[in-house]
């Protein structure tokens, strides 16, 4: 048997993976039934169903009408470009504020892209932007520093 799709058969193989550990984690709490459902029940049904959905598309990747796809090599690159932000933007909210923050999380991730452009990361952050203080500062009353703290005394 041949892999004829790299790409959906290993995403195939991730879903198993996390699916089954869900589910064994899940199993671990009271399951309780689907009237009156415990801790377990949620994880273990969404981890027994990422199963099947794997199995489903790792199964395909292997059938001879699947499109021949490679895994492209791994880049360390981008993954520090979208990860880094996220670390930043929890170690920076503070002293920052969430605008500034938000700011330089959409623009540092952007450079991730191979179709990268400041205008559409400009863009993107201030439609991110006015979206959170909407949701999460008007609706929501959370409390976020807006601003640098040297703009809060």
């Amino acid at each position: 048997m041949k892999i004829r799709n790299q790409k959906d058969f290993w995403a195939g193989i991730l879903f198993v993976v996390f699916g089954g550990e869900f589910a064994g984690i899940g199993s671990s709490y009271a399951y309780g039934t689907a009237e009156r459902m415990g801790p377990g029940y949620f994880p273990t049904i969404v981890g027994v169903l990422l199963v099947a959905i794997g199995i489903g598309v790792a199964l395909g990747a292997l059938a001879a009408s699947a499109e021949l796809d490679k895994v492209k090599k791994f880049s360390w690159s981008t993954l520090l470009l979208i990860l880094g932000p996220v670390v930043l933007f929890g170690v920076l909210l503070e002293p920052l504020g969430l605008v500034a923050c938000l700011f330089l999380l959409v623009c540092i991730a952007s450079h991730a892209s191979h179709e990268f452009g400041w205008k559409a990361a400009l863009g993107n952050a201030a439609v991110l932007i006015a979206i959170s203080l909407t949701v999460f500062i008007y609706l929501l009353d959370l409390q976020f520093p807006l601003w640098p703290a040297v703009f809060n005394v």
